[in-house]
């Protein structure tokens, strides 16, 4: 997802995602391992989601988990 229309959400909503893309992350992860992964591409959008999400909490003063 984009920065611009990450700002536009709530506190709330972006700490949603947050705890929703790092679940999918460990998922995703852990069926790498055993190799049923079937979209491996994920894993890398993922992580750059959630540095994003990280990143925009921090910037307007919000404290994430």
């Amino acid at each position: 997802m984009k920065a611009k229309k990450l700002r536009e959400k709530t506190r709330e909503e972006l700490e949603q995602l947050l705890d929703d893309s790092r679940q999918e992350f460990f998922n995703l992860r852990s069926q790498l391992h055993i190799g049923q992964v079937e979209k491996p591409h994920r894993i890398g959008q993922l992580k750059r989601d959630i540095s994003r999400l990280i990143t925009i909490l921090k910037d307007e003063g919000y404290s994430h988990k």
